[in-house]
């Protein structure tokens, strides 16, 4: 089992990595930002159709701000502090956004379907939509 102690831990690193908090932090960030492809691939093969749902926006927003801390305490490197800099303003517009849209859905009141706020009649049952039926 030596050599898969040394292959696992070489030098006393795991996995060659001198770990500290910061690493962890970094790799973190590192794996939220990756999990966005899968959320956004899994919603799209689901719906057949490109779809970007909120959830994308969030571990957008949390793995940029990950990587910019590390890239800002740790790293110290301008460019990669550049890299993650402004890109958190970008994922918050877009939560914006879809909060704003979700709220001004109306529900239809016959079969439940969610309309864009300014439609009088449900594209789904065709029953007429009612605008005090709007979510909260």
């Amino acid at each position: 089992m030596d050599w898969l102690t040394q292959l696992l831990w070489p030098n006393g690193h795991f996995l060659g990595v001198a770990w500290s908090v910061w690493k962890v932090i970094g790799w973190a960030g590192n794996v939220v930002f990756f999990s966005r492809f899968l959320v956004q691939w899994y919603a799209t093969e689901k719906r057949q159709q490109v779809v970007v749902p909120p959830l994308f926006w969030w571990l957008s927003l949390a793995g940029s701000l990950l990587l910019l801390s590390y890239a800002l305490f740790y790293e110290k490197d301008s460019v990669f502090i550049f890299a993650y800099a402004f890109t958190w303003t970008v994922y918050i517009r877009n939560l914006l956004i879809h909060s704003r849209h979700e709220k001004s859905q109306i529900q239809c009141p016959a079969c439940g379907h969610k309309a864009p706020g300014s439609a009088n009649f449900c594209a789904q049952c065709g029953a007429k939509l009612l605008k005090e039926t709007q979510n909260p």
